[in-house]
């Protein structure tokens, strides 16, 4: 397609998911009053999570129009167009069953829809590990794996929306009682083997990556690991706080920014620089509150001092302390995580010794030469010297 032609559509895509998710939030705020509270779609993490999904379609127009013939753009949209169909499907039958029953048509249609369109944008996560970052298979041996994927999900939507037609009467029905429970434990089944094996092809690809593809790589699996741990605490904690719910989005957000990112190849060399800075001062937090709390706890306990000077000279000891220890760590990690950087500064480190002993212009001049090329590796490397008097 041409590249008005690929923009039209993509705009049209994104542009039809949005309206989507906005019609379902003004359905919600007009219906707030009139449905339980038990079942109102009105709260905050309802509303937060609605607006996080339209960076969704936002993302998918971008990637589609800059990179159409990437898959990712695509996928991001498609997911886009099924966010917007739950989020305006809930909202619609909230409003045909139980806000005002009987006033607007097709709710149990609308509540059909809202039952099975999940399982789309399920599927579309598990064919965006299988393909990304490239937006194709890593090699023809992955399409058995792919068709598997596909089968899983064919199966199972089409199973749940049978089990939704069969409950067309019945509006107040659950998932559980859609499908029988051999086929829900086959989908359960089913839904974890096809996620296995799209998840082992994003593990494969960057045990087998270098370069810029590593890159892009490392820019989703940083995002994915921020996800499953906040995804993971809200479960131990059982936390539904505003503070959690923020959390949670803003990590699913930064996975869509990420993607975005990779696949636009844009600033990929600073992930590595991101990655060891955040576990530097993760592990450099960690070690300074366990730090006060026992200094608190020593002075308190076991030496009897004041609560109020327990804390003072902790805090001073932990803000003492804190920036010897954060270059430790940061070395530490660096070296672990972010290689290309700290054999950077030990190349310059050494050329600085080697400096203090050498008095031949032309031996400072290959060594400064020598360490600028393979300390950042640039394409050409060229000095001028002035032997002007």
């Amino acid at each position: 397609m041409r590249a008005g032609t690929v923009r039209w559509v993509a705009g049209c895509a994104a542009a039809g998911s949005l309206a989507l998710m906005a019609g379902g939030l003004i359905l919600a705020y007009v219906d707030r009053h009139l449905v339980p509270a038990s079942v109102t779609y009105w709260d905050f993490s309802d509303v937060f999570g609605d607006v996080v999904n339209m960076a969704t379609p936002v993302g998918g127009f971008v990637l589609a129009s800059r990179r159409p013939g990437n898959r990712i753009g695509w996928l991001a949209l498609a997911a886009g167009l099924t966010l917007g169909l739950r989020s305006f499907a809930d909202q619609y039958e909230q409003r045909a069953l139980v806000a005002a029953p009987g006033s607007w048509p097709a709710g149990p249609a609308a509540l059909w829809v809202s039952e099975w369109i999940w399982l789309i944008s399920l599927a579309l996560a598990a064919f965006l590990f299988l393909l990304f970052p490239t937006g194709r298979l890593r090699s023809r041996r992955w399409r058995p794996a792919a068709w598997f994927v596909g089968a899983v999900f064919a199966l199972s939507t089409a199973a749940v929306m049978a089990g939704a037609a069969r409950e067309w009467a019945h509006p107040s029905a659950s998932f559980g009682q859609l499908v029988s429970p051999p086929t829900l434990a086959a989908m359960v089944i089913g839904f974890l083997a096809a996620l296995v094996v799209s998840g082992s092809a994003i593990v494969v690809r960057f045990a087998r990556s270098t370069g810029e593809e590593r890159l892009q790589l490392k820019w989703f699996a940083a995002a994915a690991v921020l996800v499953v741990v906040t995804f993971i605490a809200l479960i131990l904690t059982n936390s539904n706080s505003v503070a959690a719910v923020i959390l949670n989005n803003l990590a699913l957000l930064s996975l869509d920014v990420a993607i975005a990112i990779a696949v636009l190849k844009y600033r990929l060399f600073e992930i590595d620089r991101i990655i060891s800075r955040t576990l530097a001062y993760t592990i450099v937090t960690g070690l300074l509150v366990g730090l006060y709390a026992g200094l608190v706890l020593l002075a308190t306990e076991v030496l009897s001092f004041s609560s109020s000077v327990a804390v003072a000279a902790s805090t001073l000891a932990a803000a003492a302390l804190f920036s010897p220890l954060r270059r430790r760590v940061q070395r530490a990690v660096d070296r672990r995580f972010n290689r290309a950087r700290y054999d950077a500064h030990e190349m310059v480190a050494a050329f600085a010794v080697r400096l203090k002993d050498t008095v031949d212009p032309d031996d400072v001049q290959a060594d400064l030469a020598n360490v600028v090329q393979r300390a950042l590796e640039p394409a050409h490397v060229s000095l001028w010297k002035n032997n002007g008097g």
